[in-house]
């Protein structure tokens, strides 16, 4: 067990992703809203804790036949895509105030898996390369 990875930024990015979903979850299922709205809700909490325990578990570096850190970029990305569209139609359509409030964490949601991506991507690829050759 890695115990220092939910202390890490990229561990509270997730903690703080794994909130918000199971806020906007509540959110949608106590306001009897589309099914759309609460499958999203419910497959980002199940993929965000999936992708939380892969790591906090050390579990990447025994699975080493994915590129985990590439398939939670891409996670993320289509993660927020998916809430841009569907947060959109909850915040217009606004049947009750859990309606809207589920919209609200959703955009909120949205942000954190932009930030989630570009932070894992700076961290995972964006690391400076040693050169072999000194430059001219």
């Amino acid at each position: 067990v890695d115990s220092s990875f939910p202390r890490s930024l990229r561990g509270s990015i997730k903690i703080a992703r794994m909130l918000l979903a199971w806020g906007m979850l509540f959110c949608f299922v106590g306001s009897r809203s589309r099914g759309m709205y609460t499958a999203l809700a419910g497959m980002e909490v199940v993929i965000t804790t999936l992708f939380f325990l892969l790591y906090l578990l050390k579990l990447d570096k025994k699975m080493t036949w994915l590129l985990w850190p590439l398939a939670d970029i891409f996670n993320s990305v289509i993660a927020a895509l998916f809430l841009l569209v569907v947060c959109l139609f909850a915040v217009v359509i606004k049947t009750n105030k859990a309606t809207l409030a589920g919209g609200v964490f959703g955009f909120i949601l949205l942000i954190l898996c932009v930030v989630d991506a570009v932070v894992f991507w700076k961290i995972s690829f964006g690391g400076r390369r040693q050169r072999n050759a000194p430059a001219k």
